[in-house]
């Protein structure tokens, strides 16, 4: 802690360039003023800015470290700072920025950039190149969609056909889509809980999708 005039002051950018480019040890790690670098267990890293608003703590996504600079996610913090301090939630002013923008992030998109992420992190890049191909060839529909319109039927269209008759890909399937949609809500591009409450399919009679495979998460 810094003292000025007699008031305590946190500190910022407490995190070296090297420091953000080789911690490894899975969790937050604060780089002050709300700023958290998250590390994943499998090793990939992103930015999170933790602020409470109307009572509630929220997180907004500020990116994975091959998308932005050390210092352009420093500028983005200040940035939700000033905003805060004016009242205003940085989530909902980022959304209508990006709406005006005309800018829409589709699936695809999201999820390439996971991939990336998970590529830079993880010791085994066959793994990294798999979840890149499962996508790609059983969730291709959804990649031209919009991040934030994705619901429980475009999500069973993908999975209904192969859930029966490839059931341990399905499942894999199905946890590689709900992390895609977990990154893009932790960066503030789809508001809510993921689209899981399906229902069982009456032609295979297998458990509910949503308590069937959290094995997927980490496939």
């Amino acid at each position: 802690m810094l003292r000025l005039g007699g008031q305590v002051a946190r500190e910022i950018d407490k995190l070296s360039a090297r420091a953000v480019a080789t911690l490894t040890k899975p969790g937050r790690h604060s780089d002050g003023g709300r700023l958290y670098l998250i590390v994943d267990p499998s090793g990939a890293k992103r930015w999170l800015f933790i602020f409470r608003s109307r009572g509630k703590q929220r997180e907004m996504g500020l990116d994975g470290l091959l998308s932005v600079s050390l210092a352009e996610t420093r500028r983005r913090r200040n940035d939700a700072r000033k905003l805060l301090a004016a009242g205003l939630d940085p989530i909902a002013e980022k959304r209508r920025a990006e709406r005006a923008d005309g800018e829409v992030v589709t699936f695809g998109a999201c999820a390439d950039e996971l991939i990336a992420e998970l590529s830079k992190g993880s010791r085994n890049e066959r793994h990294a190149v798999q979840w890149g191909t499962t996508l790609k060839t059983y969730a291709a529909q959804l990649r031209p969609k919009p991040i934030d319109a994705i619901g429980t039927d475009d999500v069973l269209s993908v999975l209904q056909p192969i859930w029966t008759t490839k059931s341990e890909t399905a499942s894999r399937v199905r946890g590689r889509i709900e992390r895609v949609q977990d990154a893009a809500r932790a960066r503030g591009l789809r508001t809510g809980e993921n689209p899981w409450d399906c229902p069982v399919f009456p032609q295979s009679g297998r458990r509910p999708l949503a308590a069937s495979s959290r094995m997927g998460m980490t496939r």
